[in-house]
């Protein structure tokens, strides 16, 4: 369906359902990587102070205290959507955190939402099968912003990161910028303390000095709690409610989940499916890691074929051992894509760490073969996905529980 089909979809089933966006306040986070756990930061924050929130990730949606996974789709389709939306509604919600995905937005798929306020993580090259070009696909997400300054009844606010590079799109499409970010921003991260169980940091924002931990590690996961903290902070929750908030979030299904079976090295699980996500997850692990890391990881077909030799030269970059196996193949040749990610492991010169196995399975369990006391198993790739499209055909795979099944076999 062309995009203004895509709009006069949208208006017609607005329409039929009465608008059941109207009157919420709608919280849009979008961006490459980090989209999913800074929504759900928000959505925790806000729960915790006491508002009926309502929450839709690619990971999951419902309302405070009855969450459900997702499909696939980041954005569902706009009949699924108000679906969803009148569900909420029956649910007396007054918020809205809603991951907001390029596709989405391209398609008018959230037309005539509400949003009070934008949250933009991070931009690199993703989606350009579909989008074309970065610029392309950098306008599209641009597109938030301006629906949040054309929300006249809203606070018309982006909080944008202003450590990448293209912040300054997203930050002069609304009337009110926060920006946030290690190096720049106008709420910073001062002592920042990572380990293997959390971070601990001390938040700047104009007279606010607010001392946050997070029961998830990663630098990355310091930048999406910033925006989260900043999101919260222009909401009006007070200094305890965003401490408390941050300090109730346990993280996201498929998102560095640890898998622990009582082996004796550690076991992460993590969706990475962009050269910039594989990066931060393997430096995260990089920093917590006495041993080896052992990454088990391939590229999804019928997606952006630029980036596949790009995660190889990253994996050899960042990773001990390398597995290369299938990913989610959709309706492309597997071996074509193996091969292109193998293109960048041999451009990196990582041949000598790198093994080919085709079945996910097996590479896993050589992965876990070959991991010693104090290293890391990284699988990438699926995350909190219940099913690999392999082929075109759905199959179902928990990556969570097929990786605690095999290291109950060891």
């Amino acid at each position: 369906m062309a995009p203004y089909g895509h709009l006069a979809e949208a208006v017609i089933y607005n329409a039929i359902n009465r608008f059941p966006a109207r009157g919420l306040k709608v919280i849009g986070v979008t961006g490459t990587n980090g989209k999913t756990t800074t929504a759900t930061m928000i959505y925790t924050m806000l729960s915790n102070a006491g508002y009926k929130t309502g929450l839709m990730t690619t990971v999951s949606y419902g309302v405070s205290g009855n969450i459900r996974p997702n499909t696939h789709m980041t954005t569902v389709p706009i009949p699924l959507l108000m679906k969803r939306l009148k569900w909420m509604r029956e649910h007396d919600i007054k918020w809205l955190v809603l991951e907001t995905s390029s596709h989405a937005l391209a398609q008018y798929r959230v037309w005539g939402m509400p949003y009070n306020v934008a949250v933009w993580t991070n931009l690199t090259h993703e989606h350009l099968d579909y989008h074309k070009t970065f610029e392309r696909y950098r306008d599209a997400k641009v597109k938030l912003f301006k629906m949040t300054a054309h929300n006249r009844k809203g606070l018309r606010t982006g909080i944008v990161n202003a450590d990448d590079p293209s912040w300054h799109h997203f930050a002069n499409a609304v009337p009110d910028a926060v920006s946030y970010g290690l190096e720049n921003g106008a709420v910073r991260a001062d002592d920042v303390r990572i380990t293997n169980k959390g971070s601990d940091f001390t938040m700047r924002y104009q007279d606010m000095k607010l001392k946050l931990h997070l029961n998830i590690p990663g630098e990355f996961n310091v930048y999406n709690a910033l925006a989260a903290a900043a999101t919260g902070a222009v909401v009006g929750l007070s200094d305890k409610q965003i401490a408390e908030g941050l300090a109730a979030f346990t993280g996201v299904a498929g998102r560095m989940e640890v898998v622990d079976a009582g082996q004796p090295f550690a076991v992460l699980v993590d969706y990475a499916v962009t050269p910039d996500a594989l990066e931060k997850a393997l430096q995260s692990l990089r920093h917590t890691t006495k041993g080896k890391i052992h990454l088990v990881f391939g590229a999804t077909g019928d997606r952006d074929k630029t980036k596949r030799p790009v995660m190889g030269e990253i994996a050899v970059r960042n990773a001990d051992r390398l597995y290369l196996t299938d990913d989610e193949t959709y309706t492309e040749d597997p071996d074509a894509i193996r091969a292109a990610v193998y293109k960048g492991i041999v451009a990196a010169k990582g041949k000598a760490k790198t093994e080919v196995i085709t079945d996910r399975r097996e590479a896993i369990k050589a992965a876990f073969k070959a991991a010693k006391a104090g290293d890391a198993v990284l699988l990438t790739g699926i995350g909190h996905e219940s099913v690999r499209n392999m082929g075109g055909k759905e199959i179902p795979w928990d990556e969570r529980e097929v990786a605690r099944e095999l290291l109950e076999r060891l």
